[in-house]
């Protein structure tokens, strides 16, 4: 599938008869992801865009596009995968992550640390009271999980978001209660499965059996919630969930921001961002 996504994307390079001498970046192409990415570009000086557009921009958006840039709009998943046949590829951090890069020591361009696009914890709408919604919210919101973030991570390619961590517990929930019980969440690999190890931890000691659904891709993690195979999930952020339930008519309510990740962009037949002129 990765070679024939490839090819797929070479061909498209070849037969387009400007892209000999344009500038090619790959970009997500869902909703909000391609926005961020165009808004790094347009940050940086690079491109202008329609102050109307906001996060849903697309490349149709850019008003301005002096180096004659080819955006060629990929599933986030696959962005790492055509990195060679492309001269730049922005990267959502947790995909970057599992191919192996790092926005703080291997990319040409990255979001600053104030980034709003904090990836949450999900659930379904009418659970946001419950004690065992109250019980993940607490456990995430811990001072375990900021120092694991902070040990794990101290390049800052993840970056906890949660003011004053606890200590893992939520004082007005019923624990006894919930003792026994086990609850799924849904989870991109890194950083959230690493993440939600430290809260199955943490629950555990209350009883609570957390067990983490992995997820390869931003789709397949909100279906599943909307349809009650998973309790909630945690892989996406804030402004992706929004506009996920405007065009899906689901029900997915946002509980906790943890932490945001850094997009960037990365060399593919670049190592530098001389023909960005940078």
């Amino acid at each position: 599938m990765k070679k024939l996504l490839a090819l797929v994307l070479a061909l498209a390079l070849t037969c387009t008869a400007v892209s000999a001498l344009a500038v090619t970046i790959a970009l997500p192409n869902d909703a909000t992801n391609e926005g961020r990415a165009l808004l790094l570009l347009a940050n940086n000086g690079i491109i202008e865009l329609d102050p109307d557009a906001g996060v849903l921009a697309t490349k149709d958006d850019v008003t301005s596009n002096p180096l004659d840039i080819e955006f060629y709009e990929v599933e986030a998943a696959n962005v790492p995968n055509v990195m060679a046949d492309v001269d730049y590829a922005i990267i959502n951090n947790n995909f970057a992550l599992d191919a192996g890069l790092n926005p703080s020591t291997g990319s040409l361009l990255k979001e600053s640390s104030d980034s709003p696009y904090a990836n949450v914890l999900s659930v379904k709408e009418g659970n946001e009271e419950t004690d065992l919604t109250k019980a993940l919210i607490a456990a995430l919101s811990s001072q375990q999980v900021a120092d694991f973030i902070a040990e794990t991570y101290p390049d800052g390619s993840v970056i906890s978001v949660v003011e004053n961590p606890g200590d893992g517990y939520d004082a007005t929930v019923d624990y006894d209660a919930l003792n026994g019980t086990k609850v799924i969440v849904g989870a991109t690999p890194n950083p959230h499965a690493l993440v939600l190890n430290v809260a199955k931890e943490i629950l555990a000691a209350k009883g609570i059996e957390l067990e983490i659904m992995e997820f390869t891709d931003y789709v397949q993690p909100n279906l599943a919630l909307e349809n009650g195979d998973i309790y909630a999930n945690y892989f996406a952020h804030y402004p992706y969930q929004e506009n996920f339930n405007a065009e899906n008519g689901t029900h997915i309510a946002n509980v906790l921001g943890v932490h945001v990740e850094p997009m960037a962009l990365y060399g593919g037949k670049q190592s530098d961002l001389s023909l960005l002129g940078k």
